[in-house]
């Protein structure tokens, strides 16, 4: 068994686990950021008008 490439595996390991922290920590903010810009696109949506159910289902278009 070899044992001299220890520590370059160990250091491999620690600068993987690093970089794989900071891929996470710009997920989340990039997850956050279209949050946020769903958030205001809901809130520019206009509210649905009312609808007047009393003559809903009354005619029929043939004509379509």
């Amino acid at each position: 068994m070899d044992v001299s490439n220890i520590p370059e595996v160990a250091s491999t390991l620690a600068a993987q686990k690093t970089a794989d922290q900071v891929d996470i920590a710009v997920l989340r903010k990039a997850l956050d950021s279209q949050d946020a810009l769903a958030a205001g696109l809901l809130e520019a949506v206009p509210p649905a008008p009312a609808l007047n159910t009393s003559s809903m289902g009354h005619t029929i278009d043939t004509m379509a």
